[in-house]
């Protein structure tokens, strides 16, 4: 089956904070009201507890997560569906915090595995594309340790200040990637713009909730309790020498291709950024596009052939095979885990 690479439209579900501005501003959107603070790109999940929301579909209306059932390998390729089925293991996002997000968590895979009756937990990654504001800002781990009960207490007093204040406060810029391993408390300031790289589900324990769920929402702790829940913190200090190697500064280095997050996040997800100074051959793989400048093409051995311009994002099928992109582009190129690595 020939599968040809394909421009996506925006895929922004109702979420519970607000934003959008620089996804609107970035894909040429003439009225910033109308979009959400979220663009899930290429994505087979959904919201949690939703049927259908969340769910790309392709030019003519399919559902992406249809027509990857249907033709697997197609799309993914043989050795990846052998290992995950016909699923991408990957979601990417845009996410544009128009506020501060809470404070708030994701389960392992282990941790998913034993309460959700799912293999993938979600660790994530943050390539910041776009700042504004005078301090931007993300918030990565507890900088000491928290006793168990300690954090059950801050939460249940909902002392969302106090939580905050023990998280490592990380100034960043664009160029900068924040990779988060699951069970590793944080949030994103105000005025952080990020293509967002995850594994595909949407379990989150918002550990502050006040201000952004209704009392008594039973998702802000998956339907599990908060006791339960709240077992998925990791609650161990990240100092400065730990957190450092989770994040990286890359807005100077150039190339074809620069690699974005390193080998801490092969066995979740791959992104690289591709400048084309010339011309950039990349190889076959089932893969997501975020253009963040210029113009150019891609061009694919099938056959296939998009023009790019800054704000497209693309779905680029494994048999679409080798790709070429050339003219003068800055992309984001996000793609699935390594096959045949140990999760955590």
């Amino acid at each position: 089956m020939t599968v040809k690479p394909v421009l996506l439209d925006a895929n922004q579900p109702e979420r519970f904070y607000r934003g959008g501005a620089a996804i609107a501003e970035l894909r040429g959107a003439g009225n910033a009201e109308e979009w959400g603070p979220e663009d899930w790109v290429g994505s087979t999940t959904t919201l949690f507890g939703q049927h259908t929301a969340g769910l790309s579909a392709l030019p003519g209306g399919e559902l992406l997560r249809s027509a990857i059932e249907a033709a697997p390998q197609a799309w993914l390729g043989a050795e990846h569906v052998a290992e995950y089925g016909p699923n991408p293991a990957l979601l990417v996002k845009l996410l544009d915090a128009g506020q501060r997000l809470p404070v708030h968590c994701h389960p392992s895979d282990a941790f998913a595995a034993s309460h959700l009756d799912c293999r993938f937990g979600k660790t994530e990654a943050w390539v910041v594309v776009g700042t504004s504001g005078a301090n931007p800002v993300v918030y990565v781990g507890f900088r000491e340790d928290v006793p168990a009960e300690v954090v059950a207490a801050w939460v249940a007093g909902q002392e969302t200040s106090t939580m905050l204040g023990a998280l490592n406060e990380v100034p960043v810029k664009p160029g900068d990637t924040v990779f988060v391993p699951a069970g590793l408390p944080h949030a994103i300031g105000a005025g952080v713009f990020i293509v967002e790289l995850q594994q595909p589900t949407d379990f989150s324990v918002l550990m502050e909730w006040t201000g952004f769920a209704e009392e008594g929402d039973s998702s802000v702790h998956l339907g599990l309790g908060f006791e339960a829940a709240l077992g998925c913190v990791d609650r161990s200090g990240w100092g400065p020498g730990r957190l450092e190697p989770l994040i990286r500064h890359t807005a100077d280095q150039r190339g074809p291709s620069v690699d974005l997050l390193g080998e801490q996040s092969l066995t979740f997800f791959r992104a690289d950024r591709v400048h084309t100074e010339s011309p950039v051959e990349l190889e076959p793989g089932f893969a997501v596009l975020v253009t963040l400048d210029g113009s150019g093409r891609l061009s694919t051995s099938d056959g296939g052939s998009l023009e790019l311009v800054r704000g497209n994002t693309v779905l680029v099928p494994h048999a679409a095979g080798s790709s070429r992109v050339d003219g003068d582009l800055v992309l984001v190129r996000c793609r699935p885990p390594i096959v045949g690595g140990t999760q955590s």
